[in-house]
Formats: C-alpha cells, sequence, structure tokens
C-alpha cells in the first residue's frame, strides 16, 4: 500500500489568484544502506517532480513553472510514496505567492539591461535590485529614480545614485545607455581615471556629481560647454567654480581679488551708464514711472534698456531696515551664481548715497499675488548656500509662469569644510523662520526646506502664514488641525472649486508638513522634495489626461497627527 500524503492550502486572497507554491526540502534522518525515502510531487494534479529523495541535511526547493488557480481557494499539494521507499514522504516547508497583475508596463528594455550591467560592471550586491528595477513603485531598486510609472510608454531611469557604493576602476562606459537620465550620484567612492567625455552627449543630464573620488578632474570641453547650458558638473578641489555654468577654467596666475576687483570695476562702470540712462529716462516720463511693489529694501521700479528690454530696478530707500551690508551680499552672490530658477541680476548702482539693484523683470509679479532654485544653492554651489528668507513675495513669476527665487540679501554661504551648519545671528521673515534655527541660532541647508514647506502650505491653501483670527494662528498648526479632523476639502484653496485629484494632493500635503516639521531631523533635503513634487505633477497629469478623476473633492479620513507645536514667534 502505498502512503499519501495530502496538504490542502488556502491561500488566495481571492478565487480567481494565480500562484506560484514554493516546496522545500532537506533529509533530517541518517537513513541506512537498505533504507529509502522516495516520492512523486504534484500540485492540483499536475506533476512536479516524480521519484524525488530528498538530500540528508541538504537544502533543495520545487516549484510550479506555471502559475496555477486553485479551486475554491484550495491548491492541493500530493506527495505519494513510490514503491520501493521504505519511508514515507516529508516536507520541511511550503510558501505561496500570489501573481501580481501590474498594470503598468515594465521598465524599458535598453534601461534594464544597461543597468544591470552597470551592476554586474561594478560587482554591486544590492537586494532590492531584483525583479522589474521601476515597477511596482514601492519596489524601486535603491538608488533609482524613474519617470511615470503610471504612463502610456515604459517608465525610463531617470536618476542613478551610486554614492558611497565601494565603487573602484572607471567610470563605467555602459552609464551611457541610459538615456533618460537625469541625475547621476557617483560621489564618496574610489574611482579612478578621467571624467569621460561620453557624459557630455547624455543629453539628458542635468546634474552629475562626482566628488570625493580619485579622479583625474581635467574636464573635457564638450563639458564644460554643456556648463553653459545649464549641466550642474559637481567636482572636487578649487579648479572649478561649481556655481558658474561653464566655469571649467584654469586658475589665473594673478590674485583672485585683484582679478575680481579689476572685473567689479567694468561692471560698475557699464551699469552706471545702464542706471543714468535709466534716471534720464525716469525724469523725462515721470509721469509714467511704474513702482511694482515694496520690500525691505526699497522700492522696485519697472524700466526698459535700450527702449526695448523691460527691467525691475530696486532703489534703496532712506528707510530702509536693510543697508549696504545686505546690497552687497546680494550682488556677490548673484554675480557668481546662475541658474533657471534664480532670478538674474543684470547690473547694479554703488555710488555714494545711490544703492541699486537691477534685475530681469519677471511679468507676473511675485508667487503671493496670484517653485526648484533651492536645490541649486544647496547642492550645486561650492560653497553651498542657504537663503535664509524663502516666502511667496521673493518667488517671482516669468511669462509662463516659472518661478524664480529672488531676494538673496539675508543669504549666507558655508565654509566650513564637511560641517553641516553654521552659527549666525537669527534673520528671516515670522512665519517662515525655522524654528529650530530661530532656538539655536543654528543655520544649515534644512532651515530653507522649513520655509519652503510654509510656501508650499500657502500654495495648497491660500491661506496666510500666521492669522490671529484663525483658531490655530500659525498654518502648520491650523493645516495639522484640520488634517487630523480628516476633511481635505476644507484645507484646498477655494478658488479650486472642488477641481483636485485627491491624491496627488495628498502627496503634497504631506511633502509640505514633512517639510514644515519643527525637527530639522525628520526633513526631507531639497533634492527629495523636487523628486517628490515632480512624481507628485506626473502623476496628476497622468491621472487627468485619463479622466479617472472621479473622487477628486471627495472627502477621506485619516489616523495621522501632525506635530506643529514648536513655532516660533515674531522678534
Amino acid at each position: 500500500m502505498r502512503v499519501k500524503a495530502l496538504i490542502d492550502i488556502e491561500f488566495p486572497e481571492f478565487p480567481t489568484d494565480k500562484v506560484y507554491i514554493y516546496l522545500h526540502f532537506a533529509e533530517v534522518e541518517v537513513l541506512r544502506a537498505n533504507e529509502t525515502r522516495e516520492f512523486n510531487i504534484s500540485l492540483n494534479g499536475v506533476s512536479i517532480n516524480d521519484s524525488y529523495g530528498p538530500l540528508y541535511l541538504q537544502f533543495e526547493t520545487m516549484h510550479n513553472q506555471s502559475p496555477v488557480t486553485c479551486e475554491n481557494r484550495n491548491c492541493i499539494i500530493k506527495l505519494t510514496r513510490t514503491g520501493k521507499s521504505t519511508h514515507p514522504p516529508l516536507l520541511n516547508a511550503v510558501e505561496g505567492f500570489a501573481v501580481a497583475d501590474f498594470r503598468q508596463y515594465e521598465t524599458d528594455a535598453n534601461d534594464v539591461t544597461a543597468i544591470k550591467n552597470i551592476g554586474t560592471a561594478y560587482g554591486l550586491s544590492i537586494i532590492s535590485w531584483q525583479g522589474d528595477p521601476c515597477v511596482p513603485r514601492g519596489f524601486l531598486w535603491d538608488g533609482l529614480n524613474c519617470s511615470d510609472t503610471e504612463g502610456s510608454t515604459p517608465p525610463r531611469i531617470t536618476s542613478l545614485n551610486l554614492s558611497s557604493r565601494g565603487l573602484t576602476g572607471t567610470i563605467e562606459t555602459g552609464i551611457q545607455k541610459l538615456t533618460h537620465l537625469e541625475n547621476l550620484d557617483l560621489s564618496n567612492n574610489s574611482l579612478t581615471g578621467v571624467i569621460p567625455e561620453f557624459l557630455a552627449s547624455m543629453k539628458s543630464l542635468l546634474i552629475i556629481n562626482l566628488t570625493k573620488n580619485n579622479l583625474n578632474i581635467s574636464i573635457p570641453q564638450a563639458l564644460r560647454n554643456r556648463e553653459k547650458e545649464g549641466l550642474k558638473l559637481i567636482v572636487d578641489g578649487d579648479e572649478i567654480n561649481q556655481c558658474l555654468p561653464g566655469s571649467c577654467v584654469q586658475k589665473m596666475k594673478f590674485p583672485v581679488m585683484i582679478a575680481a576687483f579689476v572685473a567689479s570695476a567694468v561692471v560698475v562702470g557699464i551699469v552706471l551708464v545702464l542706471f543714468f540712462i535709466f534716471v534720464l529716462k525716469r525724469k523725462k516720463t515721470s509721469s509714467h514711472v511704474e513702482a511694482l511693489g515694496e520690500g525691505g529694501f526699497g522700492v522696485v521700479y519697472h524700466g526698459y534698456l535700450n527702449g526695448s528690454q523691460p527691467l525691475a530696478v530696486k532703489v534703496l530707500s532712506e528707510s530702509s531696515s536693510q543697508g549696504y551690508k545686505h546690497f552687497k551680499a546680494e550682488v556677490e552672490l548673484l554675480l557668481r551664481v546662475h541658474h533657471i530658477n534664480l532670478v538674474n541680476l543684470v547690473g547694479y548702482c554703488d555710488e555714494r548715497d545711490h544703492l541699486a539693484l537691477i534685475y530681469e523683470y519677471m511679468c507676473n509679479g511675485d508667487l503671493k499675488d496670484h517653485l526648484s532654485g533651492l536645490e541649486y544653492l544647496h547642492i550645486g554651489c561650492q560653497p553651498s548656500m542657504v537663503h535664509r528668507d524663502v516666502k511667496c513675495t521673493n518667488i517671482l513669476l516669468g511669462e509662463q509662469f516659472s518661478g524664480k527665487i529672488a531676494d538673496f540679501g539675508l543669504s549666507r554661504s558655508f565654509q566650513l569644510g564637511d560641517e553641516s551648519h553654521v552659527s549666525t545671528v537669527v534673520a528671516g521673515t515670522p512665519g517662515y523662520l525655522d524654528p529650530e534655527y530661530y532656538r539655536t541660532g543654528r543655520l544649515a541647508e534644512i532651515s530653507d526646506v522649513y520655509s519652503f514647506g510654509i510656501v508650499l502650505l500657502e500654495i495648497i491653501t491660500s491661506q496666510r502664514v500666521i492669522d490671529q483670527t484663525r483658531e490655530k494662528p500659525h498654518i502648520t498648526e491650523w493645516m495639522g488641525f484640520m488634517l487630523n479632523r480628516g476633511d481635505i476639502t476644507r484645507i484646498m484653496d477655494p478658488k479650486l472649486h472642488g477641481d483636485f485629484n485627491s491624491r496627488s494632493v495628498w502627496r503634497a500635503i504631506e511633502l509640505a508638513m514633512l517639510c514644515a516639521n519643527p525637527s530639522s531631523e525628520k526633513r526631507p533635503n531639497m533634492s527629495q522634495v523636487v523628486i517628490e513634487l515632480k512624481e507628485c505633477l506626473a502623476s496628476a497629469n497622468t491621472i487627468n489626461s485619463k479622466n479617472q478623476d472621479a473622487n477628486s473633492n471627495s472627502s477621506f479620513e485619516m489616523s495621522m497627527s501632525f506635530d506643529t507645536k514648536a513655532v516660533p514667534s515674531a522678534r
């Protein structure tokens, strides 16, 4: 009589689920020479292995090659003893896995091949690098970011971060096959050799971080040209001014201060001419002078260069709470820092009591009247810059409503090597001021992140930062209070009239609250903020395009509570 072992597993959550069953075997008894353990294995009547004999203390696994559907949610595993077996069947362990039917496209095949080859070339052993690199989003490979996985085309790898992975050798040529790569971080490794010219041919690349390696930092001319187009190349040493596009030039043989003085003198001369032209034009058309606004520095006027190029001229007023120190700080920063999301300084006037800053004109005013340069200040500049006064009125909007950060009078740079903060006198705008910085006087890049979080909350809610008529005056306290009540519709800007995608909005709110966390350790950095905002936007655009947002204005419950108690008061 043959012995059968029947194992009935109620595994799938739904009757139509397809499953893989993994069976684990190992002989645990010492069998004599005339003893055997041998059996046939089947799943739902389909043979998996015949005449199988487990090995002594050696682990073996078997599974069905194709997924099966278990009738009435029951999967039947049958172990049947063969005629020559002297011992009954055994099974040490069993696992079942339901097949996840993803509607998303798999990652582009060329990107999959490229990233696997990169991993092999560098001998990487990263646990998460299994399966599809981008899909599902919850199992994204460590160090990668991808384009929209919910779109109508296969996702592409857009970010590769192999920082501190112990890489050796040269920069792998296979990287150039990731044709949609925007951000490449190979910092803090032991890479050697030259910086390859093929990086310049990767047209999607926006940021390359090669710091803390053993590379020869002679920069190919093609990469220098790409810097002029906005590429941020970050390397070690003083040979490159990492704030200036196309600034990979050799050191001058005469002192930098002399060069700066000569350059400044030329600029001042040109700007004085421009300023006098502006003043003369203003005198001739005094009845048509247009004041764009007024801040702590003074009044901002609308003017023109050569009668065609619109300009914004900020003139220091006698009653200004600021002065020459802030004027000098802003000029010095904007003369060497250039980015698409930072307002451009056209020139300045520094003559006796006449101080003026001349900017490009932003036709749509500031953000408060109607957001990505911070990331560049924090990681693209050497030394890093902290704005210290990020707020809606300091973010100006161009013709296509592209945001540019302005007003750098309070900005500070870090020149302390690897130090993550600098002690300084507290400055900034009440309501936007990082409570940790306010309390300790320790300024860090993450202080700007707090202020940016407040700006995001303003955009989402159209609420004032501080409103004493509210039950919770500060916007973070009010937001936490409203969220814990679970009604998102009362949070959103009423001008939207309920026309928003709740899923994307919730992600944006969660990001804003993380940025505005009173504890700096719990805040993301600006690179993470930019990535998350891009994903929010991509997700919202995809859903809108497919008209799948049927419940966009519905309420939903949340069980999160937000820590918003530490808000600095006005000084």
